[in-house]
This record gives C-alpha cells, structure tokens and sequence, in this order.
C-alpha cells in the first residue's frame, strides 16, 4: 500500500476520532475514544521517516529530521499555554481545534501528493522478528531509545522532585525545562552540518557520551547534597545538547539499518523509546521525592547503556 494514502487516511481518521471526543457524552466514552486517538495519531511517526529518507540525501535527510524533532520538542512545550487559551472556549474545543489542524494536513498532504517521492514499500519478507534479530539495526534504535529515555525519565519525574523532596516551585522546574528544550532544538539543527563534518558515527556516539556524562554529573551532584534549582538546570543542558546532536543521525541510522523495512524499522524505535520511558519512570516513581540522585541515578543508567550498546554492537558498514 502507498504510504502517502496511508498517511492521508490516518489524518482524516484522527480528525473523526477527535470530533467524537469532543462529542463523547460520558467519561469513559472519552478514555475509550482517546485509545483510538492515539492509535489513529501514530501513523505520521511511523511513515515519516521513510518519507524523509526518500526525498533527501543522507545529509539533507538528517537536518530534516532534526527539524522535525525541533518541532515535535515544541509541541508539547507549547500544548498547555493553547490549552488554556482554549478552555476559555469550553473543555472540548481543543479536541476541535485538532480536528480541523488534522483535515487541514490531510488536505495539504494529499494536494502535494504527486510531489512527494513514494516511499520505500514495506519489504515482503521484512518482519519484525528480522529487525529484532539484526544486532546491526538494534545498535541504532535501543541506543537512541536509551538515550532519550533516560532523558525522559528524568523530565518526567522533577516536577515531583523539586516541589516535594526540594522544596522549590514548579517555577524551578519550567526554567530547567525551556532551557533545556532551547538547547536541544539547537544541536537538533546543527547535527546535519556537524554530521558532514565529523561523521555521523562519532555524532551518535558523542552526543550519546555527552547525555550521559550529564545525568552522571546531576548524580554526582546529588550525592554531595546540591540543591540549587539553577545548577540543576546548568547541568541538565548537555543532557539536552547530546540528544540533539546524536537523534537526527541517530534516528536516520536506524532507519537505514532496517534494510528498507521502514515503517516497521520507525515503529520499533518509537516502541523502544516508549517502553524505555514507561519502564525507568516506574522504576523511578517510588524514590522521586527521596532528592535529586535516586532519579538522576535511573536516567543516568539507562542513558549508559545507550554508550555501552553503541561500543559493543556492529555499526552500519561505511
């Protein structure tokens, strides 16, 4: 099937779903209906990189998902203050506001149709059992994962951390976060021009050292007592500037060690940042309000091993 219709098809659907849970007459109508929100939502991050990957070259490839990744990183920066805006319009105009964003991509995707290159189709003997197998495309996607996971779990527990167990302000923790979202969205759209200058190995690699060494050193901090919302912040920018610098390159290397199997190559690395996510950040809940290191010592964890799988694994050949 031609991903470009599949992709029109999943817009349009999102739209449908998302007039329904602005219609949803009970509760848990909506939590039902949102299941499949989510699940009509998840065809864009699956065929997109295939699409990139056949409309530029490796290197143009790389800045466009960078750019891209500068975007999804803004998206949810920016959700809650169009939230608000739009509970001044009742609770369920967000839910239309999204329908009509989704028929509008829809429809600008379907008239550039013909524009758009195909897409590589799904290989016929492709599986996920192969992907899984292949230590090469594994090298690429758990590292990725890894890496931003231990991002994440971080992120998703310092509201907690710093209100509870640090007695600061949810103010603290929005310095730490725009900062932090600042400084990735800049080594996301530098990553294309450093790739070409140094490789994209050593970006995956450098950037992947450079996160961890950042959570080890809010670890350390931890440890010795430190407190300071402004020195968390500090030391939270490389977390952020290593993922920048080694997801674009990063990301497109997965997709090429899929062997032409895309979307399914795009799905598992989506599903291993997820579960990555989901599984440190419930390993972390018990202790978030225990400080800053139990929670730095979980996201720094996770984020070595992306290095450690990065040095033993096979990288794509040159």
């Amino acid at each position: 099937l031609d991903q470009r219709g599949l992709l029109v098809t999943s817009l349009i659907a999102y739209a449908l779903v998302s007039l329904a849970c602005a219609l949803a007459p009970s509760l848990p109508s909506l939590v039902g209906l949102r299941f499949l929100h989510g699940l009509s939502s998840s065809a864009a991050a699956v065929f997109a990189p295939g699409m990139i990957r056949a409309m530029f070259s490796e290197a143009r490839a790389v800045r466009a998902i960078g750019f891209m990744g500068s975007v999804e990183s803004l998206v949810p920066a920016l959700a809650p203050v169009a939230g608000v805006w739009l509970l001044a319009f009742g609770w369920n105009s967000s839910f239309y506001a999204l329908a009509g964003l989704s028929l509008l991509v829809a429809a600008l995707i379907a008239r550039q149709r013909a524009a758009l290159p195909v897409p590589p189709p799904t290989r016929g003997k492709g599986s996920y059992v192969r992907l899984l197998s292949n230590p090469v495309f594994l090298r690429y996607a758990l590292s990725q994962a890894f890496t931003l996971g231990g991002l994440l779990i971080f992120v998703f527990g310092a509201p907690a951390m710093m209100t509870k167990a640090l007695s600061g302000t949810l103010g603290d923790f929005i310095v730490m976060q725009v900062t932090g979202i600042v400084v990735f969205i800049v080594g996301a759209n530098l990553a294309g021009r450093l790739a070409d200058q140094f490789g994209a190995e050593r970006m995956i690699l450098g950037g992947s050292v450079l996160s961890a060494l950042g959570l080890l050193a809010l670890l350390v901090y931890g440890l010795s007592g430190g407190t300071a919302p402004l020195a968390i912040a500090a030391l939270f920018v490389p977390v952020n500037l290593g993922l920048g610098l080694r997801g674009p390159p990063g990301f497109f290397r997965a997709i090429l060690a899929s062997d032409g199997d895309d979307a399914r190559g795009a799905a598992l690395v989506i599903l291993f940042i997820l579960g990555t996510t989901a599984v440190g950040t419930a390993i972390a809940a018990p202790y978030v309000t225990a400080g800053l290191a139990p929670l730095a010592g979980v996201g720094a964890g996770v984020s070595c091993l992306s290095v450690v799988l990065l040095l033993v694994l096979h990288k794509l050949d040159a």
